[in-house]
């Protein structure tokens, strides 16, 4: 099992929330990561679309497991948090969802930047696409990272 593997087990418990909404974690990796959001009765609106809330937590999540993949050898003694959340809709949102997660730095520097100040801030780019693999949501997430406490 590869470390990306045993982030990927662990936030699928971690965080309950995402699973209510039901998210699935794809891949991660080095500061990448990819969830899936299946549209079924409760992820939608009141016009049959995918709910706002739900879009948003599909990329919150796969934002944090890029986070987590670019700081893999030291996550577990990690306490991250997001900072802040910018989304964009950009077009009617329908079925399965599929959210593709970048961080804005290396997961190497990332690692340096916490060896050496103790904690870091970045960015997590989201691109929401449909199954037709149009972008409708793109969003962006600042993380904060720093040793548990």
């Amino acid at each position: 099992m590869t470390p990306y593997d045993m982030i990927k087990s662990h936030l699928d418990t971690a965080v309950p929330f995402a699973n209510h909404v039901g998210v699935k974690l794809l891949e991660i990796g080095d500061g990448t990561a990819s969830a899936e959001l299946v549209q079924r009765h409760e992820t939608s609106n009141h016009i049959g679309t995918q709910h706002a809330g739900a879009m948003f937590t599909l990329g919150e999540s796969a934002s944090g497991a890029a986070m987590a993949g670019a700081i893999a050898p030291v996550i577990m003694d990690m306490r991250p948090v997001a900072a802040m959340g910018q989304i964009a809709f950009k077009r009617i949102a329908e079925g399965t969802l599929t959210a593709h997660a970048q961080t804005s730095r290396p997961g190497a520097e990332l690692l340096i930047a916490l060896q050496d100040e103790g904690k870091v801030a970045f960015d997590v780019t989201v691109d929401i696409r449909n199954e037709a693999g149009d972008t409708v949501v793109e969003m962006t997430m600042n993380w904060h990272v720093s040793a548990k406490r």
